[in-house]
């Protein structure tokens, strides 16, 4: 019960450090920065619609002064009058525009196409780290796995390098096949020196996109249940669901809306003023102790020449928005072109895999023998060996001479095919029966 219970903790704990893709995908969506600086600049682009929301409200002014000020005055039968004024006057002003040539609305409309392009291209920039973070994920993974294999490689070239020395004593091998082993085992270092670069490149690449090292990760499920069934669906939705397009769509929009923002500004412009002030010893003729005010004014502003401001401005918006729409059919082609590649690229994957499969169920299918004659006597005949390694899951079967039997390799990603003499049968080295040579 004790050990059981052990046992149970253990694999609770190994389980704790464990991380799926999921986890890393929400681990990268919330931490990292290219994400969150997005974030940071799509609120500031959300306080455009307030800013010009605020064009609608009117603008209330409230003044203060207040001072010290001497009078000398000199009357006309030449008296002098002189004074000590405190001075301080206080007031409000309040300004409502009424027509500003549309400027309002088409601002306000602006702003908001602005926002909407914006979260469009937030929501782009979530894809694009989401992305890096799968990539990640997946390559410190196939690295790992790649490293794996590498050492399997080099366990196995070193047995056959160790052999081939014994044989060369044995005078069954030349000093070639002596030199071609080392040469192998030299190049299988070289293999695993760049397979474990790559690992750690990969691992400090997956703390960059998601912000923590990996721990033990566990591979991911396949995600075709989510995509679309065909080409021509995938492309469908990416043209009305594609955030870099739907941003195009708004930038249009709202190139569109500014062309009638900088018409505005040739038309008239009216507004209205009212103010309240009042003004305490002011009066430097000393006839006056105070002076309360009051007043509303209206005023129409009509543009007559500008000196060809306004026109330029227009004219300047309208090759912005053909610019906008010429942007819009790129997006869209970009768009397909990548659909198309990533559906051309996923199905080809998808036909090399079966294949590979396919490849490694004929291979396991044939029983591979030791480098013995059925009779118990071995080859002694040289000859240059030919590797090929093969990186899968496979099922191996080895044997004693005369007979086979299966023998599972399990989470190994290595199958090495011998092709020796004629007379002779392959093996794989590091199965064979004690009484059975090793090459």
């Amino acid at each position: 019960m004790v050990a059981l219970t052990i046992i149970v903790s253990l694999m609770t704990a190994a389980s704790c450090f464990a991380e799926s893709l999921p986890e890393a995908m929400a681990k990268a969506y919330q931490t990292n920065p290219q994400l969150n600086a997005e974030r940071a600049r799509q609120r500031g682009t959300d306080e455009n619609v307030p800013q010009a929301l605020a064009g609608y409200r009117p603008q209330i002014v409230a003044s203060l002064g207040a001072g010290l000020q001497a009078v000398r005055n000199l009357l006309p039968d030449n008296n002098i009058q002189t004074a000590t004024l405190r001075p301080w006057t206080i007031g409000v002003t309040v300004t409502q525009t009424l027509f500003n040539g549309f400027k309002t609305a088409n601002s306000v409309r602006v702003a908001e196409f602005q926002v909407q392009s914006g979260r469009e291209a937030l929501r782009n920039v979530g894809q694009g780290v989401l992305l890096d973070a799968v990539t990640a994920y997946m390559n410190v993974l196939a690295n790992k796995a790649l490293v794996e294999a590498q050492r399997t490689n080099v366990q196995v070239l070193r047995e056959i390098q160790a052999t081939t020395k014994k044989r060369l004593d044995a005078g069954d091998v030349t000093p070639t096949d002596t030199a071609q082993a080392e040469a192998r085992v030299s190049r299988g270092l070289a293999d695993l020196n760049a397979a474990e670069v790559a690992f750690a490149i990969s691992k400090e690449l997956y703390t960059q996109v998601i912000g923590g090292a990996p721990s033990e990760l566990t591979p991911a499920s396949p995600v075709d249940r989510l995509a679309p069934g065909t080409q021509t669906a995938s492309i469908d939705t990416a043209n009305h669901e594609h955030p870099a397009i739907l941003g195009a769509g708004y930038d249009v929009d709202m190139a569109q809306t500014s062309i009638k923002l900088a018409e505005s500004s040739l038309l008239p412009q009216v507004s209205v003023q009212a103010s309240a002030s009042r003004s305490v010893q002011t009066d430097t003729s000393l006839t006056t102790a105070a002076t309360d005010q009051a007043s509303v004014m209206g005023q129409v502003n009509l543009p007559i020449y500008d000196g060809g401001t306004a026109a330029s401005q227009t004219r300047q918006a309208k090759e912005v928005a053909s610019q906008s729409r010429l942007v819009l059919e790129q997006v869209r082609n970009q768009s397909r072109t990548a659909v198309v590649s990533a559906w051309v690229s996923n199905e080809g994957t998808k036909v090399a895999l079966s294949a590979a499969q396919s490849e490694v169920r004929a291979g396991s299918s044939r029983p591979i023998h030791c480098l013995v004659r059925s009779d118990g006597s071995t080859c002694t005949r040289s000859t240059s060996i030919r590797l090929t390694i093969c990186r899968t899951f496979i099922t191996i079967r080895c044997g004693t001479p005369g007979t086979a039997c299966v023998h599972p390799q399990v989470n190994r990603a290595v199958l090495l095919l011998l092709r020796l003499s004629p007379g002779c049968d392959c093996y794989v080295p590091g199965h064979l029966p004690a009484t059975a040579p090793v090459l």
